[in-house]
């Protein structure tokens, strides 16, 4: 492990303000492109989505797509993608080429303990003691974090009545803000932090790992953090207690955060999608009001990849993350021998 910066110098670093300048990370479809995806459509609307391979994909949407996935690792950590004929296709047709195009991004994982890789994301209406319970499948107002994967993807087939809201910040960013401000907290986000096991990941034997928010591995900074998993450890009795300059660490990151220079803010409109790189980007959404006609509720369509240019990380994600190498198919929720969600 190499010795923390002071400060990161990249690409990955910025701003609100900065990111709404840039041009390097919002992708409009183009007439021919559109008309690409129609060809896609006619060739693989009957194939079933595990049948179809990233090779479907021809012309120009090829070089699109690897520059996605150039872009993600090495330049913003985001991307944008606007105009997708949403309206065009069917919502199982839309589904089927957003599959398509994320594998030429990188290899779709499983997201839940019965092994779904192309996950919807809209309220589910579970209670909020319901074990199914997770932030994606209800309507409240999410923290900032990352998910188990080298790069998300969410593609809108319906936005919400009023809210839902998406945010994002700069890790890199963040942590330039806490090491200028705070470096005796930072400190204390660079060690491990005790994780508890999902209460999804029923596929997993390991019931507890640890793991740093902030962390630099072979020249390469890494953010990772969902503060329901640090807290559930916290509680539960069964691992070393955080320390009273531990939760104050984590506490301060949240506030950093929530600095609105920092955060780009939009609203996904249907047909819109949404490409992450978890390593270098923070995420949520606010909370939102459904409408009442089941067919015009709020839905997502979230993929989880693990991508063939990703950087090597730290030994301490293996636990999370299986395979820690720099390009390593890693990550995931690995699905319960019987198949159980």
């Amino acid at each position: 492990m190499l010795e923390a910066v002071t400060k990161i110098d990249s690409p990955a670093v910025w701003c609100g303000e900065e990111l709404a300048a840039r041009d390097d990370w919002i992708w409009q479809f183009e007439p021919e492109e559109i008309e690409q995806l129609h060809q896609l459509d006619r060739r693989c609307g009957e194939t079933p989505l595990e049948a179809i391979s990233a090779d479907a994909v021809e012309g120009g949407l090829v070089r699109r797509l690897a520059e996605v996935q150039r872009q993600l690792e090495y330049g913003s950590g985001a991307t944008w993608v606007r105009g997708f004929p949403v309206d065009r296709f069917s919502n199982e047709a839309a589904a089927r080429l957003f599959w398509i195009m994320s594998q030429r991004i990188g290899t779709p994982l499983s997201q839940s303990a019965s092994g779904e890789r192309l996950f919807g994301v809209r309220d589910a209406g579970f209670g909020k003691e319901d074990a199914r319970t997770r932030g994606p499948n209800t309507r409240r107002k999410l923290s900032f974090h990352t998910d188990r994967c080298d790069v998300i993807g969410f593609m809108c087939l319906q936005q919400a009545k009023e809210g839902g809201e998406s945010q994002l910040v700069s890790s890199a960013a963040v942590y330039n803000r806490i090491s200028e401000r705070r470096p005796d907290l930072l400190a204390e986000l660079l060690r491990p932090f005790y994780y508890q096991r999902h209460n999804v990941d029923l596929g997993s034997d390991v019931a507890y790992c640890r793991q740093p928010v902030f962390s630099f591995f072979q020249g390469h900074f890494a953010t990772s953090f969902l503060r329901v998993l640090i807290d559930r450890a916290d509680a539960s009795g069964e691992v070393p207690p955080m320390s009273d300059r531990q939760r104050e660490a984590l506490d301060y990151l949240e506030e950093v955060c929530e600095a609105a220079e920092l955060q780009y803010r939009f609203t996904m409109q249907r047909g819109d999608l949404l490409f992450l790189n978890n390593w270098s980007t923070l995420h949520r959404r606010t909370a939102f009001t459904d409408w009442p006609e089941p067919e015009r509720r709020r839905h997502l369509l979230r993929i989880w990849m693990s991508v063939p240019n990703s950087r090597p990380l730290d030994p301490l994600f293996a636990d999370h993350f299986g395979d820690t190498r720099a390009g390593a198919v890693r990550g995931g929720i690995r699905a319960a021998a019987d198949g159980t969600a």
